[in-house]
């Protein structure tokens, strides 16, 4: 681990994969990888592309990369897609669609696996993040599955969040959940080439109008990806919404919560791996299910004694 991790600081691509591919597998090592790599971390910045499936978030995506990369920008990009349920693999593979970036050294385009994670993000994205970070990515791109109210996890892992929307569906403002909607620091209106798209701006404009007042009020912008319409102004807004974080001090505060999120996770993670490993030493859960299948007890008791006797006992007190 220490020679990887030492080729990915030196920015050996293949070194890049492979760590990824660790973190992305679960494997015992990950921990190694990412303890060594936190100091090299906290580099790059992160923007979030969120929205129903079938908003053009890849294409976007794919404009974004090749805008970003006019400014000499490296770029690394974490699709995240439905995962197969035979292979847990990515199911649509969005490098499918970016395939003219491949061969640009300063890109780096991975899909991920849901792997079970109900919130648009892989439960490995954020720390596959980190890697992207480590290896001095200017800019990280994570693209969701798009599956509605859980794409709010996004504001987990993003500096700047973008909103995409498609005027197709009439009062499309109004199909959104609120919990989506506060996310957002840009709306794109992308496929503005469709009838509805004014409408779609107007009502957006009412809704911040309505909304509470904030220090940063999200940017509109209308895009025709395909044709490359409005990716400049689209790059420009994300550009805006940086620096107003910087000069603000929020993204120091944005980053301070995200490390504060992580740190808890982190520690119910272990405290759960833990508890479940001396339960498992006393008792035989299945065992334990068959009697609540049965109704002979009640997962409710059940949990208070497993706890009570195995994980928290009183010698431990």
């Amino acid at each position: 681990m220490d020679d990887l991790v030492e080729k990915l600081l030196k920015g050996e691509r293949r070194a890049l994969a492979r760590a990824i591919s660790i973190i992305e597998n679960e494997s015992p090592e990950k921990y190694d990888i990412l303890k060594q790599i936190y100091p090299a971390t906290h580099n790059s910045y992160i923007i979030g592309i969120t929205g129903a499936p079938g908003s053009g978030k890849s294409t976007l995506v794919d404009k974004l990369i090749t805008r970003a990369r006019q400014d000499q920008l490296s770029v690394g990009v974490l699709a995240v897609d439905p995962s197969s349920p035979f292979s847990g693999g990515a199911l649509l593979g969005d490098r499918i669609r970016m395939q003219e970036h491949t061969l640009d050294p300063h890109v780096f385009i991975r899909s991920m696996g849901t792997r079970g994670s109900l919130g648009g993000l892989s439960r490995a994205t954020r720390e596959a993040a980190k890697i992207l970070d480590a290896y001095q990515k200017d800019l990280i791109i994570l693209e969701t599955v798009g599956v509605g109210q859980s794409e709010v996890d996004i504001v987990k892992y993003a500096d700047t969040t973008a909103l995409v929307l498609t005027p197709a569906g009439g009062d499309s403002v109004q199909t959104i959940k609120a919990g989506v909607m506060e996310i957002a620091d840009i709306f794109v209106v992308n496929k503005a080439d469709f009838p509805g798209t004014d409408k779609t701006c107007v009502e957006l404009e009412n809704m911040l109008d309505l909304g509470k007042k904030k220090d940063w009020r999200p940017s509109i912008v209308k895009t025709v990806a395909p044709e490359n319409q409005g990716i400049d102004e689209f790059f420009s807004a994300i550009l805006e919404h940086q620096k107003f974080l910087q000069q603000s001090g929020y993204l120091k505060e944005i980053r301070k919560e995200r490390i504060h999120q992580e740190l808890v996770e982190q520690v119910e993670s272990l405290v759960s791996l833990h508890a479940w490993q001396k339960i498992e030493s006393h008792i035989s859960i299945m065992k334990l299910t068959e009697e609540i299948m049965e109704q002979q007890k009640d997962p409710y008791s059940s949990a208070h004694y497993l706890l009570q006797n195995f994980v928290f006992p009183a010698s431990d007190r």
